[in-house]
């Protein structure tokens, strides 16, 4: 608790306007009272009694609400609609055709890696792959064991709320679109591009391994899958082939 001497009215109330604020959950009555030293119980009481009617009198968008027991900043049920309006057009995330096909490959043949997504494409994909990580529109799901170990990459939860879809199972396939060479595709499409590889029944959902294929799965080897790494290339003398040469330039995003 800070050393504090009398406080004055007007003092006390912008602190309980700053507690409150800075509470993601209901600020209780009994924890308000406890910043304050013994002697401003009463004072506070009232201060915060007035604090709420205050924001109740004034033309504010925000209010202060009695909920679960405790007191919490909220906005004004008038104005719902216009923040409505502001997060629709924050959420339309907008994504290059590259990185859509690249959300494509991953979401119909998860789990994974960076090399085979760049055998399918042709391009390096390190920079859309960071990008839909920070979109959280795919998540690092683990490990494979081969050479460099690289990283299993997936669809997470925010994708198919995103798309719209209740489960991977929703997915189109892809004989529902006889025509994918478009000039342009958004984010608000769920347009799967023209992928060789990539059965045209549906979504190739591997919850296992493949015949041959090991996987680390997270907690396998006790390190945390993070940022993209590039894929290891093997010696010349150690009888593996190299992954694919990147192309001139890789995929960025627009």
């Amino acid at each position: 608790m800070p050393e504090m001497v009398r406080i004055e009215m007007d003092e006390i109330k912008a602190i309980l306007e700053a507690l409150i604020y800075v509470s993601e959950e209901p600020v209780k009555e009994e924890e308000i009272l406890g910043v304050f030293p013994v002697d401003h119980s009463e004072t506070v009481r009232k201060a915060l009694e007035e604090l709420v009617l205050e924001y109740s009198a004034l033309p504010r968008g925000l209010r202060i609400v009695r909920v679960a027991g405790g007191y919490r900043m909220q906005t004004r049920p008038e104005h719902d609609s216009w923040i409505r309006s502001l997060y629709r057009l924050r959420n339309k995330v907008r994504l290059s055709r590259a990185a859509l096909e690249t959300l494509a490959i991953i979401a119909y043949r998860q789990p994974v890696t960076a090399p085979e997504i760049q055998a399918i494409r042709g391009t390096h994909p390190m920079a859309v792959l960071q990008t839909l990580l920070e979109r959280r529109l795919i998540r690092a799901l683990g490990r494979k064991k081969v050479v460099g170990k690289p990283i299993l990459y997936g669809t997470t939860d925010e994708f198919l709320v995103h798309f719209g879809l209740n489960s991977l199972a929703d997915l189109p396939s892809l004989e529902d679109f006889p025509d994918l060479a478009q000039p342009e595709a958004s984010a608000d499409e769920v347009i799967p591009a023209a992928l060789e590889g990539i059965p045209p029944g549906g979504p190739e959902i591997r919850a296992a391994p493949s015949p041959g294929e090991e996987i680390f799965l997270e907690g396998d080897t006790g390190e945390e899958p993070g940022v993209p790494e590039p894929p290891m290339r093997a010696g010349a003398d150690d009888g593996l082939t190299s992954p694919p040469r990147p192309g001139p330039s890789s995929d960025e995003e627009e």
